[in-house]
């Protein structure tokens, strides 16, 4: 079974979103969206100041089985990147929630956070 953060939000597209004391949200893939992915070998993302709007596609994420598309949960601006996956992008494999991050993003609207899946919806979403 998936590890999923009970204090995390999340899409249908398995993106998590992980709110900051700071305001800033963390980006990032669900562990059961790398598990069916495989093993990641390249991650492009944004670059910092990029702006997006809710569902636009934020970068791309390629593993040995399939490229697929990043979609921003939220809209806002990117504040941050996650460097360390342009060497070493099968953190994204081994650590999806911490050093696998990917960006963060200064919210346009900080409530559209309460809208995403909670971790009981993103389990009964991945189970069908």
């Amino acid at each position: 079974m998936a590890n999923i953060p009970s204090d995390l939000r999340y899409t249908e597209e398995h993106e998590y979103v992980r709110k900051g004391k700071d305001g800033n949200a963390e980006i990032g893939i669900t562990d059961y969206a790398q598990g069916e992915l495989g093993d990641v070998v390249y991650v492009e993302l944004p670059k910092v100041g990029a702006k997006f709007g809710k569902h636009d596609v934020f970068g791309t994420i390629e593993a040995v089985k399939a490229v697929s598309e990043l979609f921003a949960p939220i809209a806002g601006e990117v504040v941050a990147i996650n460097d360390r996956l342009d060497k070493e992008p099968a953190l994204v494999n081994s650590d999806p929630y911490g050093a696998g991050w990917m960006i963060k993003v200064k919210l346009s609207n900080p409530s559209e956070i309460d809208a995403l899946l909670t971790a009981d919806a993103y389990t009964k979403h991945i189970a069908q």
